[in-house]
């Protein structure tokens, strides 16, 4: 299979990423954290503009019609810089679920434009996530119920819920409980076609989480590198020491040793792939492993200061130890890989077998 990216993907990932470095400094991240929104409109504006949100649109609602792959650098970018935004949700989960619904339908009519100008924040719930991210600022919140007549997705304005807010140990993070009433007037999709796009919702979202855990990943490691190479001990930079540099060559590997299993799930959700769930999730543990590698390498250079509010690598650390849990924990996507990999007529690579 062939990883290599077009030169189209990797000349607009470099573009995001020049556009990040300005608009997204950490010192301009910690004053919108400390906003009571914590979002800034002004970001979203020019992300929109960017054309960031009309990413996963398809070009007969004014998007650029980009799939899964494409996806996989730009959430690399929204990790590595951090991005205090729901962007990914509204732009990549959400205009992924709205295209699943049959053409013609109202509500795909009506929020798709919106999602390409930025006009329209849309909050996303799944129950494998117990609380909803930026559910304070959505203007419409899809919400998937699992009952005992079976799955059911709703569409509700932001005026037909209650909002609890959620602290998280990450600052940049605003999370909510969402209290509601179901009613059929709500329902969008129900039966298997709710099922399937809750199941594709679920891949889509964790496979998102991997990408921008390894832009955690790649960022922690270069705020170490740089810090290892002005720091000093006996008149030389810490970096020129043999275990200092150890730390450092494994995070490397892991990072390396992860993008082409998150690349490879990407594929798989572009494909009619039986085994779509398991690549997304050994996408997510691989990724997930890298960036907290990252984390802990990065902190025990830096030492106890690397964990303080004045040092910018505890900003990346946080996002990626709630990260790891968002979308499924390291638990059910170990469950989800294994039932996978143990089903009868799992393919197990070529000429191997295996006995139950």
């Amino acid at each position: 299979m062939d990883f290599t990216f077009t030169e189209d993907q990797q000349a607009f990932r470099d573009s995001v990423s020049r556009f990040l470095m300005v608009e997204a400094a950490p010192e301009k991240l910690r004053e919108i954290w400390q906003t009571d929104a914590g979002r800034s409109p002004v970001m979203r504006a020019k992300m929109a503009h960017q054309g960031l949100t009309a990413l996963s649109v398809p070009e007969a609602h004014g998007g650029l019609g980009l799939g899964d792959i494409d996806w996989a650098l730009m959430t690399q970018e929204l990790g590595y810089f951090a991005i205090p935004d729901s962007l990914a949700d509204s732009a990549y989960l959400a205009s992924g679920l709205l295209a699943s619904l049959p053409d013609g339908d109202l509500l795909r009519q009506t929020w798709m434009p919106r999602i390409v100008d930025g006009s329209g924040r849309i909050a996303v719930g799944h129950p494998v996530n117990p609380w909803v991210a930026d559910a304070h600022l959505a203007d419409l919140l899809l919400l998937c119920v699992q009952g005992a007549e079976g799955c059911r997705w709703h569409a509700l304005q932001r005026s037909e819920v209650q909002v609890q807010p959620v602290t998280s140990i990450d600052a940049s993070r605003r999370l909510a409980e969402v209290s509601w009433e179901p009613a059929e007037t709500s329902v969008v999709a129900e039966g298997a076609l709710a099922q399937r796009l809750a199941d594709e919702l679920l891949d889509r979202a964790a496979l998102g989480t991997a990408g921008q855990l390894i832009g955690l990943a790649q960022r922690m490691l270069d705020l170490t590198v740089d810090y290892a190479a002005q720091r000093k001990q006996f008149g030389k930079p810490i970096g020129s020491f043999q275990a200092v540099k150890h730390h450092l060559a494994d995070v490397v590997t892991q990072i390396e040793f992860a993008k082409p299993v998150l690349y490879r799930a990407a594929c798989a959700m572009e494909e009619p792939a039986a085994q779509r769930s398991v690549r997304v999730s050994h996408a997510k543990l691989a990724c997930a492993e890298a960036a907290w590698l990252a984390a802990r390498k990065g902190i025990q250079v830096h030492g106890a200061m690397g964990y303080t509010w004045e040092v910018d690598l505890q900003m990346f650390m946080k996002r990626a130890w709630v990260l790891d849990a968002a979308w499924g924990d390291r638990a059910f996507h170990k469950a989800r890989l294994a039932d996978g990999l143990l089903a009868d007529g799992a393919p197990l690579g070529p000429g191997a077998t295996f006995h139950r």
